[in-house]
């Protein structure tokens, strides 16, 4: 694995295509190179060394290191890529489209696209369930309708441009965060059995909608409402933890971002959660993290589709 304790030395590691192929290489298929139309690794490298060919029978496709990845067919070097994902997977608080056009020298647009897509890989595809003690809460997120165009604003009276999200925080370990309609049993149910292991301290406050799902759990309650915030039980009792990263999300959209739309509002949860949760390794190893799941696609039609 190659070491970098900064930005400096990240761009000497990364200053060439070559660089960034071999690299990509060694993380997506750790130096065996595999089809991925079929999975053989029985395949022929051409003389320029970036083209492959499958040697199956029922295949001989042609492919590179980037087919099959979010960088398939894309126009952008491997080199800006690459500081792309550095930079959203070790920067404190992320960065905006319109601060990563200007260091990477693209369009708005094309900024906006590629945080996306890096922010699908940073999401955790097969995440463990949270156990222990595990802090349970929701939060909204999202801004005010005063600077609103009136015609946007009809129908949201009320709601005040705001979106639900879900989160679960074990307690000196990872947080999980689901964007959900609303608050009610069925939601909360599904998203805590998605996230919390059965035999762990579930920890939330007095809303009522954890109260029957809590009944599957050893379920403590801090009463916010009575002005209880911490209680020392056999284990003490708060959500000081969630709310605490609460905080950094909100800090990020907030400070970063200022306006989010919903329907990409969970790609900035999981960006926030991959950095809260690889917050205690090295630069290197996370963006080894974040570029050993570059499989998959996210189009630009996709992302603006309704």
């Amino acid at each position: 694995m190659k070491t970098f304790k900064n930005i400096l030395d990240f761009q000497k590691e990364f200053n060439t295509e070559e660089k960034c192929r071999e690299y990509l290489e060694q993380q997506r298929w750790d130096n065996t190179p595999a089809c991925p139309f079929c999975g053989s690794i029985n395949v022929h490298r051409f003389p320029n060394g970036k083209i492959f060919k499958c040697r199956e029978k029922g295949c001989r496709n042609k492919f590179s290191v980037t087919v099959g990845t979010i960088y398939e067919n894309t126009k952008i070097p491997l080199t800006k890529w690459f500081l792309a994902t550095y930079i959203l997977s070790v920067h404190s608080k992320g960065i905006s489209s319109l601060q990563l056009a200007s260091w990477l020298g693209v369009t708005q647009k094309t900024a906006w696209h590629l945080n996306h897509r890096i922010r699908e890989m940073l999401t955790n595809n097969a995440p463990e369930l949270l156990e222990g003690i595990v802090e349970v809460d929701e939060t909204y997120v999202g801004g005010s309708l005063k600077n609103m165009h009136a015609k946007k604003k009809e129908g949201l009276k009320g709601l005040d441009n705001k979106t639900m999200v879900f989160g679960a925080v074990q307690r000196n370990g990872k947080v999980r965060t689901k964007v959900i309609p609303q608050t009610n049993l069925e939601n909360v149910t599904i998203a805590i059995e998605e996230f919390v292991a059965k035999d762990s301290i579930m920890v939330t406050d007095e809303h009522h909608a954890y109260t029957k799902v809590g009944l599957k759990y050893n379920h403590k309650k801090v009463n916010h409402r009575g002005k209880e915030y911490v209680r020392k039980d056999e284990i003490l009792v708060h959500t000081n933890t969630i709310e605490g990263y609460w905080s950094i999300l909100k800090r990020q959209i907030d400070g970063i971002h200022h306006s989010v739309s919903p329907k990409h509002l969970q790609r900035y949860c999981n960006e926030s959660a991959f950095r809260y949760n690889n917050k205690g390794v090295f630069q290197d190893e996370r963006f080894a993290t974040a570029l050993a799941n570059c499989n998959g696609s996210l189009k630009y039609k996709t992302l603006i589709g309704k």
